[in-house]
């Protein structure tokens, strides 16, 4: 079900008018449905019905903002971090801290403390030195920290390059190898409550014969586990269930995914945990832009566009398809380069593509961008950090401001002896 429709030739979010937002808002701008959201999170919550014991975590870097965070809290679910702010976002969403995990690799001697601070339900450590330093901190603040083991489980996603996690050359997880004779050290520490593992191969995945793979490898390390006297409760089963972006892409469904993970784990006797992120949030926003040219090229116009890379930076960063549409077609097509105003060749959109003819003024939109789109955004050529707007039926609201330019140079100082008189120059 789409909560993007076109009414009287005019795209919609909801019952709110995009030509309207466009208008009152101005572009470019973030626009998120929040019956999308809800009914997103309700479907993979639906597929999962057949697991007794689970924990829920949305993966907080898909999408940060709080508006978001409150909704899935009103859903029942936690938050899945890797970083104090991140922590910080989700608590101010309405997130529990006993229903927040905290993921990621390069975890802060701060971040920690602040996430012990707010009693957090678990740390997903990623090696070692991890676990003891994190047993001596909780330690220090006289408790002990609940967490399990990440394990790389080497089996590839079979996803871009750069959001796979679960290969040996990736800088995730311990080896599974290993994860026997590490388990039993780190168990062995005052500050840790050790009960179970976590994996998770990566993002985007559409064959669901890979996340089984890496599933059964898990239940094999916890039968291990057990036999060596460990009592395992948890495991962490990540996320990465990919969604389409273009029309024709085909995906398991969150029934599917839920009917093979009861199939593997059945046996397992623990509470399992999830982290989705992309596919709560991914189609439940668009990125509405305006044209500002279309200038003429060699091979195919370019269709210059106000929003850009900095904006939206998936399809400069992976090669990344978002279906661009006009949001009042008038029927025509044409075949154009789709680009922004940032001063880099990388900031293209599309190349050669079939699109909605536009003309300069008209409004349009990139679609399925509710997802790694604005929590990507930066200033890059000091441009200004593009607003965000929740739609909930006929009302909507900005739920993150446009910054006026100026956020770059709020943070910019220069030294004293920099505004010390130029020296006087010396007549020829």
């Amino acid at each position: 079900m789409s909560f993007f429709e076109h009414r009287q030739g005019v795209l919609h979010a909801e019952d709110v008018s995009l030509a309207a937002i466009g208008r009152e808002v101005g572009t470019p701008v973030y626009v998120y449905s929040a019956a999308a959201i809800r009914s997103a999170a309700r479907a993979f919550r639906d597929g999962l019905h057949g697991i007794a014991r689970k924990h829920i975590a949305f993966a907080v870097k898909a999408n940060p903002n709080v508006a978001i965070l409150r909704l899935l809290a009103d859903e029942r679910y936690g938050a899945d971090i890797v970083s104090e702010g991140e922590l910080r976002q989700a608590l101010a969403g309405g997130m529990r801290p006993q229903d927040v995990l905290f993921s990621g690799v390069g975890k802060s001697n701060g971040e920690m403390i602040a996430a012990l601070d707010a009693g957090i339900c678990q740390f997903n450590i990623e090696l070692e030195e991890e676990g003891v330093f994190l047993s001596s901190l909780a330690q220090a603040q006289g408790t002990r920290a609940c967490a399990v083991l990440r394990i790389n489980p080497d089996v590839a996603a079979g996803t871009h390059p750069k959001i796979s996690t679960g290969q040996s050359a990736n800088k995730f997880g311990v080896p599974i190898a290993d994860a026997r004779s590490m388990y039993h050290r780190l168990s062995r520490l005052q500050g840790l409550r050790l009960r179970g593992i976590a994996l998770h191969i990566g993002s985007q995945i559409s064959d669901l014969g890979r996340l089984e793979e890496a599933y059964v490898a898990a239940g094999a390390l916890v039968a291990a586990l057990r036999a060596d006297g460990h009592a395992i409760t948890h495991v962490d089963l990540g996320g990465g269930l990919g969604i389409p972006y273009r029309q024709e892409d085909q995906f398991p469904s969150p029934a599917a995914y839920g009917a093979m993970v009861e199939r593997v784990t059945r046996t397992w006797d623990v509470t399992l945990m999830f982290e989705p992120g992309r596919l709560i949030a991914g189609a439940a926003g668009v990125l509405l832009t305006r044209v500002l040219w279309v200038k003429p090229g060699v091979e195919h116009p370019h269709v210059i566009v106000d929003a850009a890379m900095n904006d939206l930076a998936r399809p400069a960063m992976y090669d990344a398809y978002h279906r661009f549409a006009a949001v009042a077609p008038d029927g025509e097509r044409l075949v154009a380069n789709i680009v922004g105003p940032v001063c880099e060749s990388g900031d293209t959109f599309a190349k050669a593509r079939e699109i909605d003819a536009v003309s300069r003024g008209d409004l349009a939109v990139f679609h399925t961008a509710g997802a790694y789109g604005a929590s990507m955004a930066s200033t890059y050529n000091s441009r200004a950090l593009v607003p965000e707007v929740l739609v909930d039926g006929g009302r909507y609201s900005v739920v993150a401001d446009r910054g006026d330019g100026s956020q770059s140079l709020s943070r910019q100082h220069v030294p004293a002896w920099l505004d010390a008189p130029l020296p006087a120059l010396a007549r020829a």
